[in-house]
């Protein structure tokens, strides 16, 4: 499974997106038993917040590419949720008669002092900083919610937040003030909390539970010399559940000016090893 975030493709361009689903099934061998791919894509639907360069909607969205024999070895159901319009979350849901996984697969909102406004209507509701920390709390419901019915919960993309002073280099970020509060927020909503609170949702950062004190980043401005600005904003949570079955088993970050290529990310990786009598992704 690869979770791509921003994008930028607009909603009613299906050429694009007919273009993005041959690219990768495309392929320079004769084999034809090599897996195809099926790409889901969950794009912006939001006049007010997310218009696009002269309105044309190219702006934010994910995409979720899946291989199709997964199909073989889990029930598949691909959905966004009914809080975000801006094309942010897609949910991919695998289960197996052992166990159940939900995997986010999210571009969080960048705080701003920009106006956020009622996708419906157009008034103004705060600034972006304020829909960030909405996000923050519909998110951490929605994992809460899912894992009330039996779901264990992998979150996975471009968290627009670095947890902690190691994650920012030279130096964390911490100003303006909000983004402080910011910071704050996502650890009492998503995170186990600084102050152990049992209120959010409590996941795990799985790349900072594996390597502790260790400084990477997978943020690196395009604007700098590689290495000299750079933040871990992209990473994976596990909920409790999921890491307490065991089920994550390794992680990594792919940090090389090669592996950035055009973007200004690099990528991170995760393994998920399903029960024994079942599947491993």
């Amino acid at each position: 499974m690869l979770l791509l975030q921003e994008v930028k493709i607009a909603r009613k361009d299906s050429k694009t997106q007919d273009a993005v689903r041959a690219a990768i099934n495309a392929s320079t061998s004769s084999k034809s038993s090599e897996p195809t791919y099926e790409a889901h894509f969950t794009l912006p639907n939001d006049p007010h917040n997310a218009k696009g360069p002269r309105g044309s909607g190219k702006v934010y969205g994910v995409c979720s590419i899946l291989r199709s024999d997964l199909h073989s070895k889990f029930n598949i159901n691909v959905r966004t949720v009914n809080w975000d319009s801006e094309g942010r979350i897609s949910v991919v849901e695998l289960s197996t008669p052992e166990a159940k996984v939900a995997v986010f697969n999210i571009y969080a909102v960048n705080g701003t002092d920009n106006p956020y406004r009622d996708p419906k209507t157009g008034v103004q509701k705060g600034t972006r900083h304020d829909r960030k920390l909405t996000v923050h709390k519909l998110l951490a419901e929605e994992c809460k919610t899912l894992e009330e019915a039996g779901w264990q919960i992998l979150l996975g993309g471009d968290m627009n937040v670095a947890p902690d002073a190691r994650d920012g280099y030279p130096k964390l970020r911490t100003f303006p003030m909000q983004h402080t509060l910011n910071r704050s927020d996502f650890h009492s909503e998503l995170l186990q909390g600084k102050d152990n609170s049992k209120q959010g949702f409590g996941g795990i950062d799985i790349w900072r539970q594996h390597h502790g004190d260790e400084r990477r980043y997978t943020y690196y401005s395009r604007g700098r010399e590689w290495g000299t600005s750079c933040d871990r904003v992209d990473y994976f949570i596990a909920g409790r559940k999921l890491w307490d079955a065991n089920m994550v088993t390794e992680s990594g970050i792919l940090d090389s000016e090669a592996e950035r290529g055009p973007s200004d990310h690099v990528p991170i990786w995760v393994d998920i090893a399903f029960p024994p009598s079942s599947a491993e992704t």
